[in-house]
C-alpha cells in the first residue's frame, strides 16, 4: 500500500521561509497539500518569487522581523486571517553571526541581538501559535503541531559563537518543556536540529577553503546537508505518521554530534 506524507486541509506557519531550510520547507508543505504562510524579514522579491512558484492561493508571505516577544502576534493573527485557521508551526528563522568573536570581545549589542531574533523571537511566536491551536475548533487529529529549528550547535557547543549556541541550547529545553506541557492539549512539539546545510547563511564559511575542509572533515558523511534534507524530516513529524513522537530532538547532521 503506497504510504504518502500529506498535510492536506492543515494551515502552515514557517517562520524565516524566504530562503535556505524554510523555503524547501514552504515547497515541501505546499507540495504535501498544507495552506503555507511563511515570515521574511527583507528579500520581498525572493518571497514573493517564492510564493507564486509554490502557487499563490496556498502561499502567503509575510514581512515580519521576528526580533522581540511582541512580534509573533501580528504574524499568527495575519495568518488566521488569510486561511482562517493554524494547525502546523515551524520556527525556523535564526541569525548565526559569522564571525569568530571570544566572549571577552563579544560586545553585548551582538549578545542582545542574537537573542533577541533566536529566542524571543521563537518564544514569542510560539505563545501566539499556541493560544490559537487552543481557542480554534479541533479538527480530527491533533489540535496542532510545533517544529523548533535548533542546531548541533545548541548540543555540543560552538566555540566563539556562544551567543548563538545558548540560544540553540535553549530551543532544546523549550521543546522539551513544552511537549510536556501541552501534550493533554493534544499539540505536539519537537526539534528538528540540523549540522552544517548548504544555504546563504553559511556559505561563508563553507567557500573559506580552511574552514570548509575543516567542517567537512568533521561530518562522517563526508559533506554537508541540503536545505531539503532537512525539511523532509519537519515535514514527517507534523504528519500522523509521527503520531506518537513529542519532545523529541532529531538530528540531522550526517553523524556529526557523534564526533562533537
Amino acid at each position: 500500500m503506497p504510504v504518502h506524507l500529506s498535510l492536506s486541509g492543515k494551515v502552515a506557519l514557517i517562520s524565516g521561509g524566504s530562503r535556505g531550510i524554510g523555503a524547501a520547507t514552504v515547497r515541501l508543505f505546499t507540495a504535501a497539500g498544507a495552506k503555507v504562510a511563511f515570515s521574511y524579514r527583507a528579500a520581498r522579491a525572493q518571497a514573493e518569487k517564492l510564493s507564486a512558484e509554490c502557487g499563490g492561493a496556498a502561499c502567503f508571505p509575510i514581512a515580519s522581523n521576528l526580533d522581540n516577544t511582541e512580534s509573533g502576534q501580528a504574524l499568527v493573527t495575519e495568518t488566521v486571517k488569510h486561511f482562517g485557521r493554524l494547525d502546523i508551526v515551524v520556527a525556523n528563522h535564526g541569525v548565526w553571526p559569522a564571525d569568530d568573536v571570544a566572549i571577552e570581545r563579544m560586545r553585548d549589542e551582538q549578545w542582545r541581538s542574537t537573542m533577541s531574533v533566536n529566542l524571543d523571537g521563537v518564544f514569542g511566536l510560539v505563545k501566539a501559535a499556541v493560544a490559537q491551536m487552543k481557542a480554534q475548533p479541533r479538527t480530527s487529529g491533533p489540535a496542532g503541531h510545533i517544529v523548533l529549528i535548533s542546531s548541533t550547535s545548541g548540543q555540543r557547543g560552538e566555540a566563539f559563537h556562544c551567543d548563538y549556541s545558548a540560544t540553540k541550547g535553549a530551543i532544546i529545553s523549550l521543546t522539551k518543556s513544552l511537549a510536556s506541557e501541552l501534550a493533554s492539549s493534544g499539540i505536539y512539539v519537537n526539534c528538528v536540529a540540523p549540522g552544517w546545510v548548504d544555504t546563504d547563511m553559511s556559505a561563508g564559511a563553507l567557500a573559506d577553503p580552511k574552514t570548509g575542509e575543516t567542517i567537512r572533515r568533521t561530518i562522517p558523511l563526508g559533506r554537508v546537508g541540503t536545505p531539503e534534507e532537512i525539511a523532509a524530516p519537519v515535514l514527517f513529524l507534523c504528519t500522523e505518521h509521527a503520531g506518537f513522537i513529542t519532545g523529541e530532538v532529531f538530528n540531522v547532521n550526517g553523524g556529526a554530534v557523534l564526533v562533537g
